[in-house]
């Protein structure tokens, strides 16, 4: 479920885009975002963004790389890092510090061209410079559930592998056969288990005051929903995903309200803020590259999470308004028109 909410919160931040004053400018920049190797066989800015976030949500940092051109002309590609490979040497200030990782003699080393790598981290704090996970109080949460999912498996184990004690009271005239009853009991007991799980069926026959009961039968399981529940609620209030969307059936219906919807909205607009500025790293550099002076805008296409149905409707009553709206113009004319 964990994967299915990050999985889903990469892909509703949506594509990216971009609008600059100058028409070719922009023609040529919109085609290197959409064609430029992002590394495994894909390409396009939206690619690389969606390996980037991934990596911020995970680990709370992410880390790029901006390949140029021998020639030093064009960007060649735009490659994702791992995170945990790289430290920050901060400088003498806030604003300075050094990206750095290991070399060749495993020495944590400031990385050659600074100026072409990318870091984001998410959320950082004023102690913390790396950021923080989106989920960074999963392992307390996800060792209580796997403790309870656990227990559970043992429990079905145990109704599905049923084990048996088999009690014999002798009568006052076979307690000195006691220690021998017992013993038979026992081997005809097992041999009728044993043809049971062969797929045969032996019928156990004693005598005497023979008592069969499972173990574990009288032990009451423990209700596991209430727990499980409380538990994913604190994976999904950090997500922000409506519970429906990750398969989790909590309401009477599965529609959006439109608090979810904004709230929503609001979560993947905060994701968007914190990967424009790598955004506009690479769009920079590139249209320096170019020799182009002109200015461009981030755009990210729009969200959309409210029903079709809703929409029309939304729709319909905007050219209702626009309609009555001319209506009254055209009957204030007239009046006018006539008074003059």
């Amino acid at each position: 479920m964990v994967d299915a909410a990050i999985y889903k919160l990469i892909r509703m931040t949506g594509g990216v885009g971009v609008k600059c004053a100058e028409t070719r400018a922009e023609r040529e920049l919109k085609n290197f975002l959409r064609t430029v190797p992002v590394g495994r066989g894909q390409r396009g800015i939206n690619a690389f963004l969606e390996c980037y976030l991934d990596s911020l949500l995970t680990c709370g940092r992410a880390v790029g790389e901006i390949v140029p051109t021998g020639s030093g002309r064009e960007i060649a590609a735009l490659l994702c890092g791992r995170a945990e490979d790289v430290e920050i040497r901060e400088g003498d200030n806030p604003l300075n510090f050094q990206l750095c990782g290991p070399d060749e003699s495993g020495r944590i080393e400031p990385l050659p061209r600074q100026e072409l790598l990318l870091f984001t981290p998410f959320n950082p704090e004023t102690d913390h410079p790396y950021g923080v996970a989106l989920l960074r109080s999963m392992p307390f949460l996800t060792d209580v559930l796997m403790k309870i999912y656990h227990t559970i498996g043992v429990n079905w184990e145990r109704c599905g592998n049923v084990r048996f004690a088999v009690t014999c009271k002798p009568g006052e005239d076979g307690r000195g056969q006691a220690a021998e009853r017992s013993r038979q009991l026992a081997e005809e007991w097992s041999a009728a288990m044993q043809d049971a799980k062969n797929g045969r069926v032996r019928d156990f026959v004693a005598v005497g005051d023979v008592e069969i009961k499972a173990i574990g039968a009288d032990e009451q399981i423990l209700d596991s929903e209430v727990p499980v529940r409380q538990i994913l609620e604190q994976i999904v209030a950090k997500t922000g995903i409506p519970p429906f969307m990750l398969g989790l059936s909590w309401n009477s219906t599965e529609r959006m309200s439109s608090q979810q919807a904004d709230m929503l909205t609001t979560e993947i607009t905060a994701i968007r803020r914190t990967l424009t500025p790598a955004v506009e790293r690479v769009c920079r550099l590139w249209l320096r590259m170019h020799g182009y002076g002109c200015g461009f805008e981030i755009i990210w296409e729009d969200i959309n999470l409210q029903d079709e149905v809703e929409d029309a409707k939304a729709a319909l009553y905007l050219e209702q308004a626009r309609k009555l709206k001319i209506e009254n113009d055209a009957a204030e004319k007239r009046k006018m028109a006539q008074f003059d």
